[in-house]
């Protein structure tokens, strides 16, 4: 596959060239008390416009920044400045931590060239290299969708892939969460995973704002009994780390990975599936 991560001097190189869309993707989890967009304002990489992790999703659902409808979402990118042809570069104010879920979200919709910045805002703010406040704006461009409805899961496939295994089901959430010892964050969730998930917290997998090396990866799936040779489906709190998760899998050698977009706060929110502890 492709590099889906570039550096920071190759940023910093191409931040005048008009075919590379600088996307900041920052979101954080409520516990973080962070403002993503505040921050955002206070201080970006130049010319970065802002995506909101959200409020840019289907609002006609309860659940959290779930897909948009790919019409809705062609026409927000449009209204971004960001063509589907152009190179799109993520980051986040954490390093590695909401910019796969972004780069996950434009590949989905047919977005044909999608980085990370590697080591995210912090690595590029370490470096001494220029932000600026306010909001960047682009010049309103045209994206055209190609849905790939194939790269996400929905609950019935979930419930299928957890009782027949046809596809090992990854859980990116930390291990009190996905034993049943530490509660959800989201009020009215159950504890636990589903039947037969393999725990892979994401934020083993990540250090110092970048996804560990690749052979240090493959030996943490192999002793989290993950076999890349084999089609897998990632899981997360809300589909947000899932992303990180799929990003580290694939960097380790997996071909066929897939998302589930409801992730546990569809799942752990409903009484007709089947929730284990331990």
């Amino acid at each position: 596959m492709t590099d889906p991560f570039v550096s920071t001097a190759w940023l910093a190189d191409h931040l005048a060239d008009p075919t590379v869309a600088i996307v900041d993707g920052s979101w954080y989890l409520p516990a973080a008390q962070r403002d993503p967009r505040a921050e955002y304002l206070a201080g970006h990489i130049p010319g970065a416009v802002w995506f909101d992790v959200d409020k840019y999703a289907d609002l006609t659902t309860t659940l959290p920044h779930m897909l948009m409808n790919p019409k809705d979402f062609g026409a927000l990118a449009g209204r971004l400045g960001i063509s589907e042809k152009m190179t799109i570069v993520v980051y986040d104010g954490m390093g590695l931590f909401s910019a796969p879920r972004v780069r996950w979200t434009f590949t989905t919709m047919g977005a044909r060239d999608v980085r990370i910045l590697a080591g995210g805002l912090p690595k590029w703010r370490a470096e001494g290299r220029p932000v600026e406040a306010g909001e960047a704006t682009r010049p309103a461009t045209t994206f055209t969708v190609d849905y790939d409805s194939t790269a996400v899961a929905n609950l019935k496939q979930m419930q299928d892939f957890s009782r027949s295994g046809t596809r090992q089901v990854a859980d990116a959430r930390p291990a009190g969460r996905f034993r049943g010892e530490v509660p959800e964050p989201r009020p009215g969730l159950k504890s636990g995973h589903m039947p037969n998930a393999l725990s892979a917290p994401a934020d083993t997998l990540v250090e110092n704002g970048q996804l560990k090396p690749a052979e240090t990866l493959r030996a943490q799936f192999a002793a989290a009994g993950i076999d890349l040779t084999r089609p897998i489906a990632t899981t997360c709190g809300s589909g947000v780390t899932a992303a990180t998760l799929k990003l580290a899998l694939e960097q380790a050698g997996a071909k066929d990975v897939i998302l589930y977009d409801g992730a546990w706060a569809e799942w752990g929110g409903r009484d007709d599936v089947e929730v284990v502890k331990g």
